[in-house]
């Protein structure tokens, strides 16, 4: 990636997890599959600020795998990858192993 982008305010920048097409022993997998709307977060604003001007963080860090909602977003495309924007109030939750 040739430049860097920062996200504004509260938002954060998530490429999304694309389900694997086929299986470790070659296997197609048909495109019926349940899809899980989840991605990894490359990179988070600052945080917001309040009505009083008090600093609001993010709750979200770098490298955080995260369950996305069905709709939303902006899309970004840098090089030849494709990222989204998203508010840190519109991620659903965060995924653990």
């Amino acid at each position: 990636m040739a430049r860097r982008l920062i996200p504004s305010f509260n938002r954060i920048l998530v490429e999304k997890i694309i389900p694997p097409s086929k299986t470790n022993s070659g296997i197609l997998l048909p495109e019926k599959t349940p899809k899980l709307n989840s991605g990894k977060v490359v990179a988070v604003g600052p945080g917001a600020r309040d009505r009083d001007g008090k600093h609001i963080p993010v709750n979200l860090k770098e490298g955080d795998a995260v369950l996305l909602p069905e709709y939303g977003g902006t899309e970004v495309k840098l090089g030849d990858k494709e990222y989204h924007l998203y508010r840190d109030d519109d991620i659903l939750g965060t995924l653990h192993d």
